[in-house]
């Protein structure tokens, strides 16, 4: 990742390495055809291409637009950031508004509490979460002013405090604390790196407070290693060990800080999840600016750079192997009986039901927190691939309320973090092998000099070579190249 000097001094334009081919290349496949249609415009001579602004032709980045796609024959195989123009980081904490955004119908949320939750239907659910019924599942799609769901945390006086997923005393008062903004993110199963964010400003690390769930079984690793002590830091991460997780697989106990981080901060106005795979690389007050303050949102998440269609992305779900498939078919049969149907342009101006879920940007308001709250109750009832889930639930809702989410491109995400192999395969991948190549003269070309005398392993049918900064992994990868 490259900072690149704006023709601006009001712009901050962090450029990456990129690929626009799967977005602009209108004949690539329908997903580009249809999104391509409806978020870019031509412009000018044709080969450069308008990026959307909610803010109007006054924002420093209302005219930034995409440079033009490279030539065939220089085009990367798979996903990479493309630019994304991004305030300095004093006008984006300018820009934060002053009040909360106005949350359609639902203006009071309160959930469920239940000390001995009982399993009365036979389907999916956890004591964690409550085991809602289908009536009561249903119900939590009627939007009203006032409501009360399920929503994890069913046990206990306070999220945290004998419910499962359970605190430290010591850190369960800090966790009450009201911030403007918190970072949040987690390694469970001892299954990554922590990666140290990038490029953060002074004043977010003064008042924007990184915090990181682990279980005991990376606690121990960590100490092991001498990573962690009593301070409980890791350079900028807060370090929260988490006791009495609820489920035995490490991805559903992710999903608990990833889709109840309003339950576990109940005090906080914005929160940026990354998953623990993740190295962010952009200060949290531009990301908030970029995707939220600018566009009138109040949740924001990246679309699949490359699936939009709930039953395409089960069978690539199946067909990789991230789940039993008997389970996703009975998931997906499900939310068939529901209505749900493959993707089409008659859903527009809604452009995915896919998402590509590392990272959530959010307004911590009572209709977004409901929207979580149903997310993960799907989670919970059903398969842990939240992708499955995310639309049938996102459609519910904005059928009763006017409601929207900020689905942005997967490339753009890909500018903000880096993605990092996981721990066990960063200890057995071998070193670059050294081999000397002797390309064929190409005129008026310039070679990229980073990719020059180095040969990049390949691990898995999925894995391509690319970037440095942006690895991938496949054999073993929960969340591998294409999922």
């Amino acid at each position: 990742m490259h900072d690149r000097e704006s023709n601006s001094p009001n712009v901050d334009q962090r450029i990456g390495t990129m690929s626009m081919a799967h977005y602009i290349n209108a004949t690539r496949n329908e997903a580009s055809r249809i999104l391509g249609r409806r978020n870019r415009q031509k412009v000018g001579d044709g080969n450069r291409f308008q990026a959307s602004v909610s803010k109007g032709a006054n924002h420093p980045c209302a005219n930034f637009t995409f440079p033009p796609p490279p030539p065939p024959h220089l085009r990367w195989i798979g996903p990479r950031p493309c630019p994304v123009c991004y305030l300095p980081v004093d006008q984006a904490i300018a820009s934060m508004p002053s009040s909360p955004s106005e949350s359609p119908v639902l203006h009071n949320l309160t959930y469920v509490h239940d000390e001995n939750p009982i399993k009365t239907e036979p389907h999916g659910g956890s004591d964690f979460g409550g085991y809602p019924s289908l009536k009561q599942r249903n119900d939590s799609f009627d939007i009203k002013e006032s409501m009360v769901v399920h929503c994890g945390f069913v046990k206990g006086s306070k999220p945290g405090h004998q419910t499962g997923f359970d605190f430290d005393e010591s850190d369960l008062a800090g966790l009450q604390q009201f911030h403007e903004i918190i970072v949040a993110s987690a390694i469970f199963g001892n299954y990554d790196l922590i990666q140290q964010p990038r490029n953060i400003s002074e004043e977010a690390k003064r008042n924007v407070p990184f915090y990181m769930f682990i279980d005991e079984e990376t606690e121990a690793y960590m100490k092991n290693r001498s990573m962690l002590d009593s301070s409980k830091r890791v350079g900028l991460w807060r370090i929260i060990v988490i006791h009495n997780v609820p489920y035995s697989d490490a991805r559903r106990n992710g999903k608990v800080p990833k889709l109840l981080l309003h339950r576990i901060f109940p005090n906080i106005r914005y929160s940026i999840w990354i998953d623990g795979k993740l190295q962010l690389v952009v200060d949290p007050y531009q990301i908030l600016e970029r995707f939220l303050w600018r566009q009138n949102a109040n949740f924001a998440i990246s679309r699949h750079y490359r699936r939009f269609d709930v039953f395409v992305e089960a069978e690539a779900n199946k067909a990789a192997g991230k789940y039993d498939n008997s389970s996703i078919d009975a998931q997906v049969d499900f939310y068939r009986t529901e209505g749900l149907t493959p993707y089409s342009e008659a859903k527009l101006p809604i452009i995915s039901d896919v998402p590509e879920g590392c990272v959530l940007i959010k307004e911590h308001i009572p209709i977004t927190n409901l929207f979580t709250c149903l997310w993960f109750n799907e989670v919970d009832r059903f398969t842990s691939r939240d992708q499955l889930s995310f639309g049938m639930v996102r459609d519910k809702i904005m059928a009763k309320v006017n409601w929207h989410i900020n689905m942005f491109l997967d490339c753009e995400r890909r500018n903000f973090v880096i993605q990092a192999y996981h721990r066990d395969l960063l200890e057995h991948m071998p070193p670059p092998v050294a081999v000397i190549r002797h390309p064929p003269a190409l005129p008026n070309i310039i070679t990229r000099e980073r990719n020059q005398g180095k040969k990049i392993p390949r691990h898995g049918k999925d894995r391509r070579s690319g970037s440095r900064h942006h690895h991938k992994a496949s054999a073993g990868n929960r969340e591998s190249n294409f999922f």
